[in-house]
């Protein structure tokens, strides 16, 4: 006798293809059927040379993920997914809770970390700056450190945070991005879950924007769940931010129109002391006239030390108004993505306000064509298709 996920009826053929593109270290997901999605683990193998293929089920999605380490442009893989008693390859990706930060790592090496607890601020006249809801640290592979945090130019400015300028909620004003104006906050509320990985480390937390201005004390305007995976990919750091904005009640949420505030990314100190930084984009632009165009991806970096690192951003095209306008500060080391820039748009109750990116985090300098390829692995990902159950 042989418990039902170990039958050999429970297998999946899988056929993936890589398209008009070569594809390199690239994050695969499959949607399991129905009858698979209870299956806790599984193993997979690769069928054109036998090999296991380490495999990972994500328990909120009911998806697995493994990575395609190398696929030529028009050519295709075929893999064998099985049901499986226990994981077959060891956590290499591992998150952990210290009931103030989440902080993730890969082999040892640390990757990012989530603040949940409240950081508070270094300034001492202005203890208004401190927050929740974000990450910072992140470091890049070599183990350099590519965010800050409070810098003092623009101390509410924190790593990489998700925040709007500025909208209207019930008639009144609010501000989620500087907390100095005192009329809004946005800050961590719950952690729903989180784990550790032979493919991905994951965490799934909750963040709320608040009205600090209402009748009756603060309110809150908008939940933000976050689905954060950070991959296992080798020589570069791959993460994704999955976001899903909902009213936090009632009434609907109007997102003015500015030209800053979305997902931010604000570099390291030493940048904006030595100016030694550059930003590049899909459409070939920096900081001397990148400002509000609309690339598919924008990358952050400079020396530090003797070394070129930096952090570059991927938008989806399933997100809002993709591609999204981009601020692209022309003397400091730091960028958004900020559709308000096209115009004011509303968050309506029962009809969530969702949006996707991909980080990518490299030591040193990353070429176009590179980052081109990584965009497609993430906009235009190789075709998976279950050949047989």
């Amino acid at each position: 006798w042989q418990p039902a996920f170990l039958l050999a009826a429970d297998a999946l053929s899988i056929e993936v293809s890589a398209g008009s593109q070569d594809r390199l270290n690239v994050p695969i997901t499959v949607e399991l059927p129905e009858s698979f999605k209870d299956t806790p683990h599984f193993t997979l193998t690769r069928l054109g040379d036998g090999k296991p293929v380490a495999v990972q089920k994500d328990r909120g999605t009911g998806q697995v993920v493994w990575i395609l380490d190398a696929l030529a442009a028009g050519k295709t893989e075929s893999y064998r997914l099985v049901s499986s008693a226990a994981s077959a390859a060891p956590d290499t990706v591992s998150v952990g809770d210290d009931g103030k930060r989440l902080s993730v790592s890969i082999a040892g090496k640390p990757v990012l970390v989530y603040n949940q607890a409240v950081v508070p601020s270094p300034i001492a006249n202005e203890p208004y700056y401190a927050k929740s809801g974000y990450i910072h640290p992140v470091y890049d592979p070599a183990g350099q450190l590519v965010t800050d945090d409070f810098n003092p130019d623009h101390a509410h400015q924190h790593g990489i945070m998700f925040a709007w300028r500025t909208i209207t909620f019930e008639g009144r004003e609010s501000n989620g991005w500087d907390q100095k104006a005192g009329t809004g906050r946005v800050e961590h509320l719950a952690t729903d879950g989180f784990g550790s990985g032979a493919v991905f480390g994951w965490f799934d937390v909750r963040l709320r924007q608040v009205d600090l201005t209402a009748p009756g004390g603060p309110k809150p305007v908008l939940e933000d769940r976050w689905r954060v995976r950070v991959y296992n990919v080798g020589d570069r750091y791959l993460f994704d931010i999955h976001s899903r904005q909902s009213c936090a009640g009632g009434s609907p949420v109007t997102v003015n129109e500015i030209h800053y505030g979305g997902l931010m990314i604000r570099g390291h100190a030493q940048w904006q002391e030595t100016k030694d930084f550059d930003f590049l984009t899909s459409g070939g632009k920096t900081k001397v006239d990148g400002n509000h165009t609309r690339p598919r991806w924008c990358d952050l970096f400079g020396r530090l030390g003797e070394r070129t690192t930096g952090i570059a951003l991927f938008d989806s095209p399933d997100n809002f108004r993709f591609p999204q306008p981009i601020r692209l500060h022309p003397s400091m080391p730091y960028f958004c993505y900020t559709p308000a820039t096209l115009g004011g748009f509303d968050i309506e109750p029962g009809k969530p306000y969702e949006s996707r990116y991909r980080f990518c985090i490299h030591d040193g300098k990353l070429a176009a064509a590179d980052a081109d390829r990584l965009w497609r692995d993430f906009g235009d990902p190789p075709t998976v298709r279950i050949t047989q159950k």
